[in-house]
């Protein structure tokens, strides 16, 4: 499939979904390398927001875009990580106005909004996907590098479930090509800012159990993420400490966005289907880890959330 869009695109242009993570960066920068290095003769561009500090090493990172030059078109555009249109931000119109157009994502939630789509979503990131898409001969240590970082980030350094044979052996093949795997895992995955370890700290701290400790949930204001200095990109992997949590099926981690508008990660066991609650208020994911934005105060916020899980929990119970 790749291979024969890419043959009929003299411009191409790659975009991954707001706020982008691990996966969403290393799909889209392990794609870009693997162009350039095969396809010297296209133009090929990527747009995405500003990106975390740790993953500034990948090969062309300087040369992401964060805004669309005026009169700017492209025969096709490869939209990563997305489960649905919307969620490309900046970057809508590029799609909506390219001659053709490919999905490539692991979203249950995706509803095939492409003209082209390969989405598979019991695999355990784009990566993977991209890299089942690529010549593997023709994939170069820079590329393999971004495609082994959301390899790991969306795998949780390969303890999710989602990390199945295929990753390891796609991981495998990665490795063959020279990558530092070690500092790739110890640099962009836990190494932490003095800031950011703050902040998890509080996080932890104020928790709060409910559903009779099935659950926890923890929240962030902006005026404590002001306060500490530290943006969204920041606030990655709190959910995950969350769901640690001896005891509990389901974390839920907030951040406030604006006054009562809040950005919801959610994460749970196979009891709870979390991507089915994020469907209900607009937003997507996986069954084990989804995100939403809600309108409300906390308690508001959380009530909504709580009687959706509840009822899971009833069911499976």
């Amino acid at each position: 499939m790749l291979k024969k869009m890419l043959a009929h695109a003299d411009s191409i242009a790659i975009g991954g979904h707001i706020r982008p993570d691990g996966d969403c960066v290393g799909s889209c920068m392990g794609l870009y390398q693997y162009i350039r290095d095969n396809y010297p003769e296209k133009k090929v561009d990527v747009y995405l927001e500003d990106i975390p500090e740790p993953f500034a090493f990948l090969e062309g990172t300087q040369e992401i875009r964060h805004d669309i030059p005026e009169g700017k078109g492209y025969d096709l555009f490869i939209c990563m990580d997305c489960g649905d249109k919307e969620r490309l931000g900046f970057s809508v119109p590029l799609f909506e106005g390219a001659e053709n157009t490919l999905c490539i994502d692991h979203h249950v939630s995706n509803g095939s909004f492409a003209v082209s789509n390969y989405i598979i979503p019991d695999a355990s990131s784009t990566s993977e996907l991209v890299f089942q898409l690529m010549d593997k001969s023709k994939i170069s240590r820079t590329a393999a590098e971004a495609l082994y970082l959301g390899i790991v980030h969306d795998t949780g350094v390969f303890q999710y479930s989602c990390a199945g044979p295929s990753t390891f052996e796609a991981a495998a093949e990665l490795l063959k090509k020279g990558i530092d795997a070690p500092g790739i895992i110890r640099d962009t995955y836990y190494v932490k800012t003095y800031a950011q370890n703050q902040i998890l700290g509080r996080a932890l701290m104020e928790s709060i159990l409910f559903l009779n400790g099935k659950c926890i949930v923890s929240y962030i204001r902006k005026a404590t993420m002001d306060f500490y200095r530290v943006t969204p990109k920041e606030l990655d992997g709190i959910v995950s400490h969350l769901r640690n949590t001896k005891g509990v099926h389901v974390a839920v981690f907030m951040y406030e966005l604006e006054p009562e508008v809040y950005k919801v990660s959610l994460r749970s066991d196979d009891l709870v289907d979390v991507s089915m609650i994020a469907a209900q208020y607009g937003g997507g994911g996986h069954k084990k880890a989804a995100g939403l934005e809600m309108h409300g105060n906390f308690y508001s916020v959380i009530n909504r959330l709580s009687a959706q899980i509840e009822k899971q929990l009833r069911d499976a119970l």
